[in-house]
């Protein structure tokens, strides 16, 4: 990986990082400030929290890959060491699609008369999950890597013997 593809993906990780700070910072002055509606049409603090909650999520996975790219810059990606960041992701994804399911919830009653929207959203739920399965899948590539790497390893040491 190109020191310039490093530094772009960095530099997008840290405005998105900023964004996502700037948001949840937001949100939990909007919390603590407590301004619903009035008439209590919206569920505003539940989604609020789990808001807060869904981008802490994001910004896990954001460091996460920050830690990797790291790795992939110092050429030890193909270590044990990685799968940890991984499987963080992972369930970070996971955590982000099962609160994206409970914003679904929250919604469900307000969408009544259009159910399309709730059945959207759930949609939406399920490619969240589709990414954490797709990681998941790339873990196992990484793992096939990691393996063949530690056999290169090894047989470079049996020729190292042997000459």
């Amino acid at each position: 990986m190109g020191k310039l593809t490093v530094r772009a993906l960095r530099a997008v990780l840290v405005v998105v990082l900023t964004g996502t700070v700037f948001v949840q910072a937001l949100m939990v002055w909007a919390l603590v400030s407590g301004n619903d509606p009035e008439d209590g049409s919206l569920p505003l603090t539940p989604l609020r929290v789990i808001t807060v909650l869904g981008i802490g999520a994001a910004q896990v996975t954001l460091v996460c890959v920050w830690r990797l790219v790291t790795m992939v810059r110092r050429g030890t990606v193909f270590s044990h060491a990685a799968f940890r960041y991984v499987d963080v992701i992972i369930g970070a994804i996971v955590a982000a699609s099962l609160m994206w399911f409970t914003v679904t919830a929250v919604n469900a009653p307000g969408q009544r008369d259009d159910p399309g929207v709730t059945l959207i959203m759930g949609g939406i739920g399920l490619a969240i999950l589709g990414v954490a399965l797709i990681v998941l899948v790339l873990r196992t590539l990484l793992a096939q890597a990691v393996a063949r790497d530690v056999e290169a390893a090894q047989l470079q040491a049996e020729l190292d013997e042997v000459i």
